[in-house]
């Protein structure tokens, strides 16, 4: 028998590019003139929804987490999957509110600024980590790679988690000075 029948397909190429271009499209988003007219309807909404969608991939991972625990690998499969479509639709949303509105500027003061910040710099900055890593652990967990998934869904889980929770508490903490 060949060694390579064996091997795993590689898809490190397929996400350090899906890694780029969402942290990329994001970062673009981010930097990009709007015009402050926006013409359809009341798309603050937008933000609401991804905190919706936020809540829920936390849920779904949480649920996962203890599917897992229960040695539960299906249903573990269902809610991990879950968490990647609520990722993906508040995705969709964070892309196109971000793409038509003016950035909203955090009003309070004092610590509570303090922590926002923190909150808010923490949360962009695992965002960025757990695209990867987050589609990493779903190609092995997919491909059977039990060991090398349980390996790097130690960081994965905590992390993104950490991500859909503090982008409630962002979303809490703005909502009213949009």
């Amino acid at each position: 028998m060949n060694q390579t029948e064996n091997k795993p397909k590689s898809y490190t190429g397929i996400v350090l590019t899906l890694t780029v271009l969402i942290n990329g499209l994001i970062a673009v988003l981010f930097f990009m003139p709007k015009s402050g007219q926006v013409s359809i309807a009341n798309i603050h909404i937008l933000p609401m929804l991804n905190a919706i969608f936020n809540s829920f991939t936390f849920i779904f991972l949480l649920a996962a987490l203890f599917m897992i625990k229960q040695k539960n690998i299906q249903a573990h499969k269902r809610f991990i999957l879950a968490a990647f479509t609520t990722t993906l639709l508040f995705l969709i949303c964070y892309v196109v509110y971000h793409s038509i509105a003016e950035n909203t500027l955090f009003g309070g003061h004092g610590i509570i600024r303090g922590i926002y910040f923190f909150i808010l710099i923490t949360h962009i900055c695992l965002s960025a980590i757990i695209v990867p890593l987050a589609l990493f652990t779903l190609i092995r967990g997919f491909s059977m790679q039990v060991e090398r998934h349980k390996k790097i869904a130690r960081w994965t889980m905590p992390l993104w988690l950490y991500v859909s929770l503090t982008g409630v508490i962002v979303y809490l903490m703005i909502s009213p000075y949009y």
